[in-house]
């Protein structure tokens, strides 16, 4: 059995779209958030995405001001499975989302549940807001206000179950709990930044998952 969870956890943080390496000792302190994608940059993950058969529509870049913004930006419109809560998200972050969401969210569903991922239920994504969780932090913008983040609270399987982050993280069924234990495993995988419920009293109902290459994993 142990063999058998340490392969899934080889293939659910191997495969798809926007893998990333292993990421290294966090930071002392978070750095700040990424500066705009280049043109070059967004066309690239745009053909990324149209070869991966997403469904998006690019948003336009605006400039909100005080530090928000959407540039290089999609709103994602079919991911396999709906998703609640998403507004505009840079391409960057939709593409490693997408990866995770296929190839480890839908097999972590079915293998270790045993019911299909039917649907993602999210905090969201862009939100022109600080940080949160300690008193530092309020001085910074989240990633959130750049399209640069979204937060995934819960997953709703083929026959019924609701299984959220809140009751997953510690629940008593040890099946919930592996299941949170390798999709967090593999977003560490994916994503610069995710923050769990481990992290802090403010992560306690959600994962946040955040494309800024900074190798942070709590």
């Amino acid at each position: 059995m142990r063999g058998a969870t340490i392969l899934l956890c080889l293939l659910l943080t191997a495969c798809g779209i926007g893998d990333r390496a292993p990421p290294t000792r966090p930071p002392a302190s978070r750095p700040p958030v990424l500066a705009a994608p280049t043109d070059r940059e967004t066309a690239t993950c745009l053909a990324d995405l149209a070869r991966a058969g997403v469904r998006y529509s690019p948003i336009p870049d605006r400039d909100f001001g005080s530090g928000c913004s959407l540039i290089g930006a999609v709103q994602l419109s079919d991911v396999g499975v709906p998703v609640s809560g998403l507004k505009g998200m840079r391409c960057g972050l939709a593409r490693s989302f997408i990866g995770w969401a296929r190839f480890a969210l839908a097999p972590a569903a079915r293998q270790i549940l045993g019911s299909d991922l039917v649907r993602i239920e999210s905090y969201g994504s862009y939100a022109c807001r600080n940080t949160i969780g300690t008193a530092p932090a309020y001085t910074r913008r989240s990633g959130h206000a750049i399209g640069n983040a979204v937060d995934v609270s819960a997953f709703i399987l083929a026959d019924g179950r609701r299984v959220s982050v809140r009751d997953g993280w510690r629940s008593r069924d040890t099946r919930e709990r592996e299941f949170m234990r390798i999709i967090h495993a593999s977003a560490c995988k994916r994503f610069g930044t995710v923050l769990s419920p481990d992290y802090n009293a403010a992560h306690y109902d959600h994962l946040h998952l955040e494309d800024d290459r900074a190798g942070f994993c709590r």
